[in-house]
């Protein structure tokens, strides 16, 4: 596969749905999570992110949740946003798409003013996170039966 792609936010319907079905095959297809918790009503309220080939194929997304959907998920703090929703497709995969997709939304943040960035990562995937300058925190907690642990980055 060719590496040369695209990373932009998702502001047409067909780039919003194209996110949603690379979601759909790494969440639900891969990983099992069903199809109901993936998607949720924070997506109506989201800046999402896409990475596409020259040739229009997806490659992978992510969201970004500010104000109160982003609280919910990073403990009440208004100027944190919350990063989640990070997938790339298998073949697209150590491309480099994963932290161009985390780049992008951290761009996101700091146009809206934002200090810093949560998520919530899967365990498995906590060294990428690190290596892109998040740190844990908290406990491990499941989500749809993933441990998972809270990361947080300062964008100052």
């Amino acid at each position: 596969m060719s590496a040369a792609y695209v990373v932009r936010v998702a502001e047409a319907d067909a780039d919003k749905e194209a996110c949603f079905a690379v979601r759909r095959e790494v969440f639900v297809g891969e990983q099992g999570v069903p199809e109901d918790l993936e998607y949720d009503a924070y997506d109506a309220g989201a800046v999402h992110v896409l990475a596409v080939r020259e040739d229009g194929v997806a490659l992978g997304t992510g969201r970004l949740l500010t104000g109160d959907a982003a609280a919910v998920k990073n403990g009440g703090a208004a100027d944190v946003g919350a990063l989640g929703r990070l997938a790339v497709a298998k073949p697209a995969r150590g491309l480099g798409v994963g932290a161009a997709l985390v780049r992008a939304i951290e761009d996101a943040a700091r146009e809206r003013g934002l200090a810093a960035v949560d998520l919530h990562a899967q365990t498995h995937a906590l060294g990428f996170y690190e290596r892109l300058g998040y740190v844990v925190y908290g406990p491990e907690f499941p989500d749809a039966g993933i441990p998972h642990r809270a990361m947080r980055k300062s964008l100052g």
